[in-house]
């Protein structure tokens, strides 16, 4: 679980973040949604430590992280799979060897061991025998799911992903929306979805919450969230004529 608490966040004279509170649940799917600029970018950067320049208290299974030593923080970064908006492979790396990056960073294991961890990750991501395909030979379907198979290879306790199904197809979308959902039960990882996609937030959102011009201004589930009276939310989730619809 991940607990942030009062949090204040300004650049220069732009207060981006207003006394926020947020509690990210174990084994679901927390989604932080709200409208560009709203501050839900910076609240990111804050909990993988980017931002140290703020008040309030960041909390990891009851730890602050601003108490933390260098030890404490290492653990704490291993401990977080990293899921970028544009999967952010290396070029020149192999599937394989991009899955591998981590581990051959932060830990000790045989190669022998590394490959077998990398193969597990890449079957239950379905890409089982796809090694040695290079980047440029994946689909964008395909790459999302190697930089998944990256993510928690180092089996996290955290996972946060930046808005996973941009540039993807909706059927794809889909895919890339279930397979986070499965890993994050299966797993039980406390996992932080940073996005715009309201099919994600129809399809995955355990734990929803609506960031407003700086400010927590709603949370609740997706059912709750079909049902909910609070206008800024509403003119946020059901600006498209679709999901107007789906309100009705």
């Amino acid at each position: 679980m991940i607990e942030i608490k009062n949090i204040d966040k300004s650049f220069g004279d732009n207060k981006v973040l207003k006394n926020v509170n947020m509690t990210f649940k174990k084994g679901q799917t927390n989604l932080i949604i709200g409208e560009s600029g709203s501050g839900k970018t910076t609240l990111i950067k804050i909990l993988i430590g980017l931002y140290k320049n703020y008040s309030g208290k960041v909390l990891f299974d009851g730890s602050n992280v601003s108490e933390m030593n260098k030890k404490e923080l290492k653990k704490l970064r291993q401990d977080i799979g990293m899921l970028f908006q544009g999967g952010a492979l290396y070029d020149y790396m192999s599937v394989e060897e991009n899955i591998m990056f981590p581990l051959s960073l932060f830990t000790e294991k045989s190669e022998r061991e590394m490959i077998e961890r990398v193969n597990f990750c890449l079957e239950r991501v379905n890409l089982k025998s796809k090694n040695n395909l290079m980047p440029s030979e994946l689909s964008g379907g395909m790459k999302k799911r190697v930089a998944i198979a990256r993510a928690i290879v180092m089996q996290p306790k955290y996972l946060f992903c930046d808005e996973p199904n941009s540039g993807l197809d909706p059927k794809t979308a889909i895919l890339i929306d279930d397979l986070i959902m499965e890993i994050t039960k299966e797993y039980n990882i406390t996992t932080i979805v940073n996005t715009h996609d309201m099919n994600s937030v129809m399809q995955i959102g355990d734990n929803i919450s609506f960031i407003h011009k700086g400010e927590m201004w709603w949370k609740g589930n997706k059912e709750e969230l079909i049902i909910s009276n609070n206008e800024e939310l509403t003119n946020f989730v059901f600006a498209s004529k679709l999901f107007k619809r789906l309100k009705k």
